[in-house]
């Protein structure tokens, strides 16, 4: 795959982040690298997502500090999906990551090494 191929979001401090792209660099897959905290996926990137996930509740990092301080377990049920979209686009903390979208139209939130490999899988012959 070439470089244009791969976007991931992610915050250069969590691990989940670094495995990812260990994940991606042993597969000799260079992705283009976007810090999400600085520069959130757009709406349409998020609409992309939230059709390839079929859940808004898993475009948000539920873990964090920012997730709970603004209440939005209680609040997310009642947003609209523009409102949802809207906050994420605004405050990168909320989206859960990594934040992968390929060029081909697939993608997927948060590392489960499963859906990585299914996404990325090995050839026969040790290449990716």
């Amino acid at each position: 795959m070439s470089i244009s191929d791969v976007r991931i979001y992610l915050y250069d401090r969590c691990d989940t982040c670094r495995k990812a792209v260990k994940f991606l660099k042993e597969r000799g897959i260079v992705p283009v690298m976007v810090p999400v905290r600085e520069q959130p996926p757009t709406v349409p990137e998020l609409q992309r997502m939230l059709a390839i996930t079929g859940s808004l509740r898993r475009l948000f990092n539920t873990s964090g500090g920012d997730y709970k301080a603004m209440n939005l377990a209680a609040r997310l049920p009642d947003l609209t999906e523009a409102e949802a979209l809207d906050l994420l686009t605004r405050h990168g903390n909320l989206v859960k990551r990594p934040f992968l979208l390929t060029g081909d139209g697939r993608g997927t939130v948060g590392f489960k090494l499963e859906e990585w490999e299914a996404l990325f899988p090995v050839a026969p012959d040790g290449a990716a």
